[in-house]
């Protein structure tokens, strides 16, 4: 009975998706729900969780250092999608062009600083953009007469430094993305497009851009997450989760600071919750944009 059971045709899908299921429902389902409830409650260390409603969701309302961190987390993500999109995809096609010489060179060049941690990242971008004279960043502007500059201290400033971080540690994982979906386009393509005379530029556009679509929402939508969620990029950058007027606060360092530096865990999870409903409207808005629940004709 067992033996038969377990070789049956229809349970056999099911044994097979089971261990997801499990995973999905005991590393995200549980964590969400226990989230959600926490965000309803004062929760604090050491004493009773008390029911206390949407309180925390009507601080949130009222808290000025949280629309700072939205607002942070905000423009550092339309920044990296305004270079982790265009610029990865554009150096994807030209490694990926019959022309290009040492291509597996430039593919590991491109990819090698996503290896290297983020802390030790950080720390580095940290001495590069520092205010003294002896700074990288400032030593290069020096050969040009201009003054030092206070980049970690500066609203503008900090998020050049902020987004150099992200430029250089993603730009190649964008990259080998977009070089996967171009090796699934057929080479048939361009030769005949070759033969009706169609310029690179056209080939480009009419070709490359349209069958890249599948691969560019998937970019869009990792992207729009990683822009939201970042935190230690901000942290090490700035050496601590205090940056000056909050210049460098995103919405997991605020979720960071009430609920691990504060104790203010239902607090902690009202941002939380906060974060996954602006993260879910973007990037469901953005897929209907792009067409991803029509139908197949």
């Amino acid at each position: 009975m067992v033996k038969r059971f377990l070789y049956s045709q229809k349970v056999a899908p099911y044994v097979f998706v089971l261990p997801f299921v499990l995973v999905f429902l005991v590393f995200w389902i549980y964590p969400l729900a226990s989230s959600v409830g926490m965000s309803f409650q004062k929760v604090t260390l050491g004493q009773e969780a008390q029911w206390i409603g949407f309180d925390n969701y009507a601080k949130l309302m009222g808290d000025k250092t949280f629309f700072k961190a939205v607002a942070n987390s905000a423009v550092y993500m339309v920044l990296t999608l305004l270079i982790l999109i265009p610029f990865p995809m554009l150096f994807a096609v030209l490694i990926n062009s019959r022309l290009m010489w040492g291509r597996e060179f430039f593919k590991s060049s491109f990819f090698f600083p996503a290896l290297t941690s983020v802390v030790v990242a950080g720390t580095i971008f940290r001495l590069m953009f520092g205010e003294m004279e002896g700074s990288l960043i400032n030593s290069i502007l020096g050969w040009f007469g201009i003054d030092p500059v206070k980049f970690l201290k500066g609203q503008v400033t900090g998020y050049i430094a902020l987004v150099a971080l992200a430029t250089w540690r993603w730009t190649g994982v964008n990259m080998l993305y977009f070089l996967s979906g171009l090796k699934n386009i057929p080479d048939d393509y361009y030769e005949a497009a070759s033969m009706d005379g169609a310029s690179s530029w056209q080939k480009f556009t009419r070709i490359t851009m349209p069958l890249l679509k599948p691969t560019t929402i998937y970019v869009v939508t990792i992207s729009i997450y990683a822009g939201l969620a970042m935190f230690i990029e901000s942290m090490m950058l700035w050496n601590g989760n205090n940056s000056p007027k909050n210049i460098g606060l995103t919405i997991v360092g605020y979720l960071y600071r009430q609920g691990i530096e504060k104790n203010n865990l239902g607090y902690a999870a009202a941002v939380g919750i906060v974060l996954l409903a602006i993260t879910m409207i973007i990037n469901l808005t953005q897929l209907a944009f792009s067409g991803m629940f029509k139908k197949e004709e």
